[in-house]
């Protein structure tokens, strides 16, 4: 599995990337939402695990953009946030998202967003 991370904070893309490495998967990092789409458009993906509070272009706008791209129909999205509130999480899972994981991300959470079973 290829997965993009999209964080403008390097040390947020660090957990999710120490667990998918550890999982053998293929990551990729982008640090902003204009990076991101570029590597989109570049190669391909199976997953964007992409923040949601990002300067310039948000995660949203991202998601949008992908949303509207029939080049990317079927790329799976998880968005990934500090922000927990209802109302917010509601309102990012309207914006085309197929999963939200709350910062800091845990193992068993990513690998169910994955469509992953835990390891035993």
């Amino acid at each position: 599995m290829k997965v993009l991370i999209v964080d403008d904070q390097e040390i947020n893309r660090i957990l999710p990337r120490t667990h998918l490495e550890r999982l053998g998967m293929q990551v990729v990092e982008a640090d902003d939402g204009p990076s991101a789409l570029a590597r989109l458009s570049a190669e391909p993906f199976d997953v964007v695990l992409l923040d949601i509070s990002m300067p310039g272009l948000s995660g949203i706008d991202v998601c949008q953009q992908v949303r509207a791209d029939p080049s990317l129909r079927g790329l799976k999205l998880i968005a990934y946030t500090a922000h927990a509130f209802q109302q917010t999480t509601d309102e990012i899972m309207a914006a085309g998202f197929d999963d939200l994981l709350v910062k800091p991300i845990r193992r068993d959470t990513l690998l169910r967003a994955l469509g992953l079973s835990t390891p035993d």
